[in-house]
């Protein structure tokens, strides 16, 4: 039975690894390259195109990005023993930071945007919120998961990363 469970908590860290990755790089493509490129549209085309892109960022960056803080937080319970309940805390607190940012600053901006079109100071404080409170959370998220899968690499009392002594801490 512990042989399942440590398979089990094995694949829950790696799903929540994998979407964090995968959100930092369409959250990069979005902050870098999208958002930048929105003054280009034009005010005739821009509330159209950004109707067009809104549900696609819904499907292929807010969905994943929910799915990741589902499985953010049930490495709470599921998750390889050598990696520390604190980083799956901190994690969350990070990503609380994110979620909380998205629903008071960013949503209000971007439906503001789709309601009266572009904006440069609107698109200039959604870059600005975007990085400080989104970008670098899930940066630091992401750096925090390459720890625990360092971790997580470990085998019990002989580490591949260091000596047995270390791996106590």
């Amino acid at each position: 039975m512990t042989g399942s469970k440590d398979f089990h908590n094995r694949w829950v860290f790696v799903i929540a690894f994998a979407l964090v990755f995968y959100v930092n790089g369409a959250g990069f493509i979005e902050s870098f390259v999208n958002y930048p490129s929105w003054p280009l549209v034009g005010q005739a085309d821009f509330v159209t195109y950004h109707r067009f892109i809104s549900p696609r960022i819904l499907a292929f960056l807010v969905a994943p990005a929910l799915l990741c803080t589902v499985f953010t937080i049930l490495m709470l319970w599921a998750r390889p023993a050598t990696i520390p309940r604190w980083t799956v805390w901190a994690a969350i607190a990070l990503h609380a930071v994110v979620w909380i940012s998205t629903a008071t600053i960013q949503v209000p901006i971007q439906i503001q945007l789709s309601e009266h079109g572009i904006s440069p100071g609107l698109v200039e404080r959604l870059i600005g919120t975007n990085f400080w409170l989104r970008r670098i959370p899930m940066a630091i998220i992401a750096g925090l998961f390459v720890w625990m899968a360092a971790r997580s690499l470990q085998d019990d009392g002989d580490t591949r990363f260091g000596s047995s002594a270390d791996s106590s801490q």
